[in-house]
């Protein structure tokens, strides 16, 4: 309360002198300005009449006087023909002065401009002449900052005296109201001598004290017994009463949700927090049983929530928290898997069916049968790729790979798969260049194979015409790095962390025409985690990508 007594009077004090301040400059900048232009705009006319009766020989006269005042002779094309401070040599034309422009267009004009500091401010008044000319004449005076830093110094003064006063005044003033307040016991009230007024006040506070008291004790006592039975449970569980304030929870709560932890008397009905919660707590002090998932925190629960009935009455819920997340993965992607290979499947499948039944119907010409027979060898070529591709996937997936680990040299299979590819590279225009080192690793030769060749083919079939790829493989420390870069259209970052899925493309609009089943790099990264090494991909739109693959190294 003093920190908010000191601060309201502070601040009262300061807006009213910083009102009063700019309130008095505003006036005598009005003040002053208007002064300044009613002598400069008299001076103008009285020089004027000077210079056309008597010419250049005029203001050769007024040079010699002592003055602030700047004189400038304009030609009516901008060219400067007098000037008593500055050799008209170095001045350039003045077409682009507002005063110039505005006397040449309506006979007078006038414009005021600030030094580089802000401190000063330049006036000019311009008057057109007879002839067409324009007589400028300039002074230049004190601006209103330079008039506030003029008057910082008594302001600030002021200004220290009145917060002081302000200070002690609030200070004092807190102190004598807040006094009796902060001697209050708030464990005894009803002994605390304060204002009579806040006598109700205090009553209320005891007959509290006392409820709390009583309900602390018992729910003491219940949370005791509870927590001996589901302390040791890896499920969550709370208890609710018929109000759902929360009587008790075990730890798997804090451990699954984290959300009980400060709220251990608070009404969970009152939060925000835990909608689902909520929904499944008032189902079962309706008296329905209620089964919900919820997500928190990147995990997926199951609620169970079962009402508590006593003589016919629902006097509170139970709810019991599951962690499903795996089972919920597990399922989500066992429906994404179904429905990509069964849309995978149809595809070559309904083309191969097609072209059959145009055949068996006579409808192909005798000279096409040759083609269509072609394309049906085509399509099951690719329906047999993508079956072999997800076979080796579920091997992968379940750890029933029958082949055993043997030390080979990545380099050897390396070379072996960008020779297969080389002829697929030349079609495509991509120049294709190694730079292998004899690497031993442990491993399964064709997962090995199989691994390289997806990363190789992606890096060819993504490139640019005129492309590269580049396949290395080097020793780093107790690791074996393969790489293969291309310079070919790149991973939008938003693309980079689902390439590894299955059947995910990034271009799906040219999927088609590039080919492939889309699960070469989910081979890759199966094939990576069979043999323990770890992928990392680096790319940038329009240039290129760069995955590694690094693998442990058979110690020499």
């Amino acid at each position: 309360m003093t920190k908010r007594i000191f601060r309201s009077m502070f601040l009262l004090a300061i807006a009213v002198l910083a009102v009063s301040l700019l309130l008095a400059l505003a006036v005598l900048n009005q003040y002053f300005s208007r002064q300044y232009d009613l002598r400069l705009r008299d001076e103008a006319y009285f020089i004027s009449c000077g210079l056309e009766s008597e010419g250049e020989n005029y203001l050769e006269k007024l040079a010699d006087r002592t003055s602030s005042t700047r004189i400038t002779w304009v030609a009516a094309d901008g060219a400067v023909l007098y000037d008593n401070t500055v050799d008209v040599a170095m001045l350039g034309n003045h077409l682009d002065r507002e005063e110039i422009r505005e006397a040449l267009e309506s006979g007078e004009g006038s414009a005021t401009r600030y030094s580089d500091t802000l401190t000063r401010e330049t006036v000019n008044y311009a008057l057109c002449l007879s002839d067409g000319s324009v007589l400028r004449v300039s002074d230049t005076h004190d601006s209103v900052l330079n008039l506030l830093l003029r008057l910082l110094t008594p302001m600030l003064a002021v200004t220290v005296a009145v917060v002081s006063a302000a200070g002690f005044l609030s200070y004092r003033l807190a102190r004598k109201v807040t006094e009796p307040l902060n001697k209050l016991d708030f464990a005894h009230p009803e002994r605390s001598k304060t204002y009579k007024e806040l006598t109700p006040l205090l009553d209320r506070l005891s007959r509290q004290n006392q409820q709390i008291r009583e309900q602390m004790e018992q729910l003491e006592r219940r949370q005791k017994e509870f927590a001996a039975i589901t302390e040791n449970m890896s499920e969550g569980l709370l208890v609710v009463d018929a109000d759902g304030n929360l009587l008790s929870y075990n730890s798997g709560v804090l451990r699954l949700l984290d959300t009980a932890g400060g709220e251990s008397a608070a009404n969970l009905l009152s939060s925000d927090r835990n909608a689902v919660v909520h929904a499944a707590i008032l189902q079962a002090l309706a008296g329905n049983h209620a089964t919900e998932l919820a997500d928190y925190g990147g995990r997926v629960y199951q609620l169970i929530a079962n009402p508590v009935h006593e003589n016919g009455e629902t006097v509170g819920a139970v709810l019991m928290i599951l962690d499903v997340t795996e089972r919920e993965e597990r399922e989500k992607l066992r429906r994404e898997f179904s429905a990509n290979v069964t849309h995978e499947l149809k595809t070559p499948l309904t083309s191969i069916s097609g072209f059959a039944e145009m055949i068996r119907m006579g409808i192909v010409r005798p000279d096409d049968v040759g083609d269509f027979a072609g394309k049906i060898h085509k399509e099951s070529q690719r329906l047999l790729g993508l079956i072999d591709d997800i076979l080796k996937l579920s091997q992968l997936d379940e750890n029933s790979v029958t082949d055993t680990k043997a030390p080979v040299d990545l380099a050897v299979i390396a070379a072996q798969v960008t020779d297969r590819l080389a002829h697929h590279a030349q079609r495509r225009s991509v120049k294709l260049e190694t730079y292998l080192s004899s690497q031993r690793i442990m491993g399964v030769p064709q997962i090995l194979d199989e691994m390289i060749y997806n990363l190789v083919e992606n890096a060819i079939k993504y490139n640019k015409e005129e492309g590269s790829v580049f396949v290395s493989l080097q020793r780093e420390g107790a690791k074996v790095r393969l790489t293969v870069r291309d310079t070919g259209i790149g991973i939008p970052d938003a693309d980079r962390s689902r390439v590894f899925e299955r059947f995910y493309r990034v271009d799906k609009s040219h999927s088609k025409e590039i080919g492939g089943t889309g699960l070469g790099l989910s081979i890759v990264k199966h094939g990576a985690a069979f043999h323990g090494a770890t992928i990392t991909l680096d790319s940038t739109p329009g240039q290129g990508t760069v995955i590694s693959v690094l693998f442990p190294a058979i110690e020499e």
